[in-house]
């Protein structure tokens, strides 16, 4: 049985940074690309960074230059470095596979960013 679990998140000034996690249990973790996925109130949830098996990254537009993801196959985890944060990237962040699978979605961590 897979388990995600995120953790992080908080509340943040606009331009300032946080570092999320996201450890897995129960699966052969470093052979799958993950991802890191967000929910703002009202809107869609959405993926914002992937990286493969072999570490090769990707990112939404909205986040392309601010935001990098990084993984520790020794550990099982999946990072998200989150820098000059703004309003909008508030949100409750998730990992999951990609693509991603039902069954993996934990409780996510939110992420504010208010002055």
């Amino acid at each position: 049985q897979v388990q995600l679990v995120e953790s992080g998140g908080g509340l943040v000034q606009p331009g300032g940074s946080l570092r999320l996690s996201c450890a897995a249990s129960g699966s052969i973790f470093r052979l799958y690309a993950m991802g890191w996925y967000r929910q703002a109130p009202g809107k869609q949830r959405e993926v914002v960074a992937t990286i493969t098996s072999g570490g090769t990254t990707n990112y939404s537009d909205s986040v392309k230059g601010r935001f990098t993801i990084s993984r520790d196959n020794a550990k099982d985890t999946v990072y998200l470095q989150m820098n000059s944060l703004k309003p909008e990237d508030t949100a409750v962040y998730y990992c999951n596979r990609i693509p991603w699978v039902i069954d993996y979605w934990g409780q996510g961590t939110q992420v504010t960013v208010s002055s």
